[in-house]
């Protein structure tokens, strides 16, 4: 499928909800959170009403709505009602600073919050800065919905009209609004959902990463809500233990995480018995894969992790292993629907197994960025996309991953991925987690230097670690430096913001 099988008038809310009005699921359980749950036709009702609300505020076609709010069900009634309202929800980060908020505010021009009280505090000392901000809304929106019609027909909007942002996670600088049009949630619940995971109607969805993150409004909004699957919503960090305890009690047969989520839960003494398990599928995104962990996963549980990769600006995963076809130390195979080629500086095609910038085609791709015309030339390039991800391909067409364009280093006049060598130190039994990054020696060469997590009561030394580096890669590749850390600072993604390891 492609946008373009899409009808030209068309509302993705009304879609992704109203389909299950019409196929008789009104009294299946679309969601459940911390304090209940509802049913496919008290969403829809919830979705209406929201909607009107909205309308009743002054608020208008394409007007924009900022998103701050934890994975509770009131965040995909206020997503979707939105939507179906026409108005154009922005979903952010619910770990940011102020500064960060009030940028978000200020660029995109949003009348309305919609903010959890525990945030609250976050967005006060600056909101009475802003001009455009006309409307703070605090959940739960229980009283609000009850004074709303609830009927409310869709917006008179275009498979091409902007549906909603999501601003990028920020782990290279200043965040950017991805602008994506009605048509895209469809197109990836296709391409990626069902026709690469196979999910179905009885499928109970669980994923730790959240709504504001590309990746996670995929996994628990679009995809769900497009097959008729329930979803198990979580509030709260996801931690080993909050993760263990959705897994076992609500029986999820689908979960989403990221390698350092994993990475911790294998860690965690409180791993649960398979036999308390209903999972058949899992999936991973936002950092490669270390195989150890996909390796040690599959022994505790009997179950593969599928690796993959998307992204702000294509919506969702667009590259991936998948159930019957895993190859671990890679990322898989292009998602059906997708192109994709490797390029190097000059935008030339690079060699079968060769280091190259990864390109991106497909009908997802977002429409550009919001008040930034220079970077959106530069990423959106006719009809193709770049990643700014470093990979090379196999004979047998599986991409494998080499790092960041920007994070790549050059050491002795020869490329080195550091997660390459980052995926040797994880290997090593003592390591829970490492960054790469580059450090100039004395004679201003760049060289890798590793920040290493152990495991909770595990010892290695620095020079243990890098003659354990040595024997598995080539030796110029090994970390010259090594410093141990508590932790390693990460976007509310999972993903390690290097660029605070480099400073």
């Amino acid at each position: 499928m492609q946008a373009s099988d899409i009808p030209r008038n068309y509302n993705a809310a009304e879609d992704l909800v109203g389909r299950h009005l019409k196929s008789g699921r009104s009294a299946k359980t679309a969601y459940i959170d911390d304090a209940g749950q509802c049913s496919f036709g008290d969403l829809a009702e919830r979705v209406n009403r929201f909607g009107n609300h909205l309308l009743s505020l002054g608020l208008r076609m394409e007007d924009r709505i900022l998103i701050a709010m934890h994975d509770t069900i009131d965040w995909p009634v206020a997503f979707l009602g939105a939507i179906k309202a026409g108005i154009v929800p922005i979903a952010v980060n619910t770990l940011l600073t102020p500064k960060d908020y009030e940028y978000m505010l200020s660029d995109s021009r949003a009348k309305a919050l919609l903010v959890s009280a525990p945030l609250l505090p976050q967005f006060e000392p600056f909101m009475k800065r802003l001009p455009f901000l006309q409307h703070v809304l605090v959940p739960p929106f229980r009283n609000l919905l009850e004074k709303s019609s609830p009927s409310l027909p869709p917006a008179s909007t275009t498979r091409d009209d902007p549906c909603f942002w999501l601003y990028s996670s920020g782990s290279t600088g200043m965040p950017k609004g991805t602008v994506h049009v009605h048509s895209s949630m469809r197109v990836t619940a296709e391409l990626y959902a069902e026709g690469v995971l196979g999910m179905k109607e009885s499928d109970v969805i669980f994923s730790a990463a959240k709504f504001f993150f590309a990746y996670g409004l995929g996994n628990s909004l679009t995809f769900p809500l497009a097959v008729g699957a329930t979803t198990v919503l979580m509030a709260e960090r996801p931690t080993p233990d909050a993760v263990f305890k959705r897994l076992t009690e609500r029986k999820p047969t689908f979960f989403y995480g990221v390698p350092t989520l994993y990475a911790a839960m294998l860690a965690s003494p409180a791993f649960p018995n398979r036999e308390a398990l209903s999972l058949r599928i899992c999936v991973s995104a936002g950092e490669a894969l270390p195989p150890q962990i996909a390796k040690s996963f599959k022994e505790k549980t009997g179950i593969d992790i599928l690796d993959g990769i998307g992204s702000t600006e294509m919506l969702h995963i667009f590259l991936s292993n998948r159930p019957d076809e895993i190859r671990h130390g890679t990322t898989g195979k292009a998602v059906p629907g997708y192109e994709l080629k490797l390029v190097d500086e000059h935008g030339e095609e690079v060699k079968q197994g060769e280091l190259g910038e990864l390109l991106i085609k497909g009908s997802t791709a977002a429409n550009l960025y919001w008040n930034n015309r220079d970077k959106s030339r530069s990423t959106f390039i006719g009809e193709w996309t770049r990643s700014g991800d470093k990979y090379s391909r196999d004979a047998d067409g599986f991409y494998a991953y080499g790092g960041r364009t920007d994070d790549m280093l050059k050491v002795s006049g020869i490329w080195v991925s550091p997660a390459e060598v980052e995926a040797a130190l994880v290997s090593h039994e003592a390591v829970l987690e490492a960054a790469v990054v580059g450090k100039e020696d004395e004679q201003k060469l760049v060289k890798p230097k590793a920040f290493v997590v152990l495991k909770p009561g595990r010892q290695a030394s620095a020079e243990e670690l890098q003659n354990y580096v040595k024997s598995k890669l080539a030796p110029y590749k090994y970390p010259r430096w090594i410093e141990f850390t508590a932790e390693l600072p990460k976007t509310a993604t999972g993903k390690i913001q290097r660029f605070k390891l480099r400073s």
